[in-house]
């Protein structure tokens, strides 16, 4: 797990992309209220985000399962074998692992964010990874916008449907 974790996750050369970059824009300026993400790679924040809901967690942060003490991925990243904290624990990294649940509180604000949402704009997933995809039943808003590069079984309720990859639907409106 931890060679697969260290070599395919930690990606300390990813940068956000045009997506990342206008979402943040717009939580700037008082438009978008918050980002709801499956993804673990902090790039929401690192754009400029603030109030970004991680549903899977986020590889930036990393625990001793003994005694609780943080590291960063870069720690994670450069360790051989499994990571260990000074106490002799095994550093865990805060993601959402098969089988394990979300986080509630998590879950709670995703919940209320779509609730609360005027529109829900759904961007750069194929809403199959549930109980992400069915997080969407709560959207009681007016507008629903769809962009992902491919169908979604969500497509036919959207009032706008755009396949095309979100990086460059929103790298557009920057244009």
């Amino acid at each position: 797990f931890y060679e697969y974790y260290k070599g395919n996750m930690i990606c300390p050369w990813a940068k956000p992309n045009d997506a990342h970059l206008i979402l943040s824009q717009l939580e700037g300026e008082g438009k978008l209220k918050a980002v709801i993400t499956q993804n673990i790679d902090g790039l929401h924040q690192m754009a400029g985000s603030k109030n970004v809901l991680e549903l899977h967690g986020s590889i930036h942060r990393n625990y001793c399962t003994k005694c609780g003490a943080f590291y960063d991925a870069s720690y994670v990243k450069q360790s051989s074998a499994i990571p260990r904290c000074t106490c002799g624990g095994i550093i865990k990294p805060d993601v959402v692992l098969y089988e394990e649940s979300l986080d509630n509180q998590v879950i709670r604000a995703t919940i209320q964010a779509i609730q609360k949402a005027d529109m829900l704009i759904i961007g750069g997933t194929s809403l199959v990874v549930y109980p992400a995809a069915s997080f969407i039943d709560y959207f009681r808003g007016k507008y629903l916008v769809v962009i992902n590069k491919s169908a979604t079984a969500r497509d036919a309720s959207a009032d706008l449907c755009i396949q095309d990859p979100i990086g460059e639907v929103l790298g557009s409106v920057r244009a």
